[in-house]
């Protein structure tokens, strides 16, 4: 699949805004404890995905109904769903002027009664787009970063209507930002967020 980034300037994709907030003092201190064991970029990336992955639970998975979207309360409140935490890695990423992207699929849940839609960060390498999936691993979940093939939480089946959203955009998208930032709890939070989007 060709990734399409969504705004031409690269630029945009190392911008702080009120969601992916890297000025904040809290991304600032956890992205230089991260890159001082780091030997370089690629090292800090990993470290800075390793990080949110397993220091940071889905609240899905650890039961946390507290709702976070903008990057330093994930990382100051310890949880967050995938969107969530896709903010924060692109936050530290940002933080280190590594290129970052969020970007999304549309996965099948309820035992395949319905569809969600998935977050994930693409992070700038090489000349290109890599993929990656913070979410948090668990039984039958295995994501990892990489740089050389997908090592994703989940594969989408198409014939299921599931997909990967080829658009990779600097800010977060509208249905999703407007769902995280107005639910009360998770239990809520899960009734509005969209099941499917455009670019």
């Amino acid at each position: 699949m060709q990734l399409i980034q969504q705004n031409p300037d690269l630029s945009a994709y190392l911008a702080a805004d009120d969601v992916v907030d890297h000025h904040h003092p809290l991304i600032r201190e956890t992205a230089a404890r991260l890159a001082k064991g780091s030997v370089d970029s690629y090292a800090y990336a990993r470290a800075a995905y390793e990080h949110v992955r397993d220091a940071i639970p889905h609240s899905a998975d650890s039961g946390d109904p507290r709702v976070t979207w903008r990057a330093s309360d994930v990382l100051d409140q310890g949880t967050g769903i995938c969107h969530a935490k896709a903010h924060a890695l692109t936050a530290l990423l940002r933080a280190e002027d590594i290129p970052a992207a969020l970007c999304y699929q549309r996965l099948t849940h309820d035992a395949g009664t319905g569809w969600c839609v998935h977050g994930l960060v693409a992070v700038r390498f090489r000349g290109a787009w890599h993929r990656q999936d913070c979410r948090g691993n668990k039984p039958g979940v295995d994501a990892r970063f990489s740089l050389t093939g997908e090592r994703l939480a989940w594969v989408p089946d198409p014939g299921a209507g599931e997909a990967d959203y080829p658009w990779l955009f600097d800010a977060p998208h509208p249905a999703v930002l407007d769902a995280l930032r107005a639910a009360p709890d998770r239990p809520r939070l899960w009734e509005s967020l969209p099941d499917a989007l455009a670019p």
